[in-house]
């Protein structure tokens, strides 16, 4: 029996080498505030993830954690990054005003449009003059989304029909863009928007079609509206970031991993998926059998017009701050050009 037992010890302790030697080095824990089965979390960050725990050996692992499961609220993400509260996370710019000032030339009207192309220009917008707003993170990527439009109670056909109507806006550029349009901003984050729409708290929300099926905006908002032209009305912009000490604790060879998922890499992985997801969002809409209305040129040209009276204001007031507002719109449309032609 002592013989028999000495074997069962034995092959325990064998089995416990085996697990512990395919063990991770280094468990990062990713927060989000978007459900599982959203754009993002589920054709972004999910191969993102994979990808970093293969490309490592095993020896990194990401643990994934959505709809702000370990606590807080989505304003308080990039915090929670540079904090080592935890190690990744993705999150709006948007969501703490005032805090991205340069990043917010990507938000103006009319900016963007496609998110790959968009994510790529915005990638090197950063790298070349915002990396200092990012000073207290590791930032593995930004990103945008893909073209801008409303989903609306009622039916938005002319820009006369925004007058005084409560929508959803998920910045502070876009706040003001929606102020110029004649409508009544409300300020919230998406994860809000389902309960705000129902509730009669908003009638028209801003997203991109990529989000309308975890949100199920498509039961709550039958009528979407969309612009000519190959740009967004508006544009919302995302960081990919690390806290600082999870980054620089790592062995030089787990760091390059990192690093080779990150950059323009990650920013055209994140844009492609929310490309993707567009497409899914107008597929279930359509399905839904709901109002989907584009806006001619004609009317589109008269939405420009007014929606750009946002530029002045931003100028005005990222001049406060030392910031040449000009400039950066300018170059950000020049990049936007430069990736849309590739």
């Amino acid at each position: 029996m002592k013989h028999a037992l000495r074997k069962i010890l034995g092959a325990i302790a064998l089995v416990g080498a085996a697990q512990a030697s395919h063990a991770a080095d280094v468990t990062l824990r990713f927060h989000q505030f978007l459900p599982p089965q959203a754009t993002i979390p589920s054709i972004a960050i999910k191969p993102w993830a994979e990808k970093v725990e293969k490309e490592s050996g095993g020896r990194i692992k990401v643990q994934r954690f959505d709809s702000m499961a370990l606590g807080g609220k989505p304003p308080e993400l990039f915090d929670q990054a540079k904090d080592g509260i935890v190690d990744i996370v993705w999150t709006v710019l948007g969501y703490t005003p005032g805090r991205f000032p340069k990043t917010e030339a990507f938000e103006l009207p009319f900016t963007t449009g496609l998110a790959e192309p968009g994510s790529r220009a915005f990638q090197e917008f950063v790298e070349k003059y915002a990396m200092d707003e990012f000073k207290d993170v590791h930032l593995i990527a930004v990103h945008v989304h893909g073209p801008g439009l409303f989903h609306s109670v009622t039916p938005i056909t002319k820009l006369e029909d925004l007058k005084g109507m409560k929508v959803r806006g998920g910045s502070r550029v876009v706040n003001i863009m929606l102020e110029q349009l004649g409508a009544v901003p409300v300020g919230m984050p998406v994860p809000a928007v389902s309960e705000a729409l129902s509730k009669g708290v908003i009638q028209a929300t801003t997203i991109p079609w990529e989000v309308v099926p975890a949100l199920k905006v498509e039961q709550l908002a039958k009528n979407s509206t969309g612009f000519s032209g190959n740009k967004g009305l508006y544009t919302q912009t995302f960081a990919v970031a690390m806290n600082k000490a999870a980054y620089d604790k790592l062995p030089p060879d787990l760091k390059k991993v990192i690093d080779n998922n990150s950059g323009m890499v990650a920013a055209a992985m994140f844009g492609k998926a929310m490309d993707e997801g567009d497409k899914r969002g107008l597929a279930v809409a359509t399905k839904a059998g709901n109002n989907i209305i584009t806006l001619s040129p004609e009317e589109t040209a008269r939405w420009k017009r007014v929606a750009n009276g946002t530029r002045a204001i931003w100028y005005k007031e990222v001049a406060s701050k030392g910031l040449d507002g000009q400039k950066l719109a300018a170059d950000a449309d020049a990049l936007v050009e430069k990736y849309s032609k590739k």
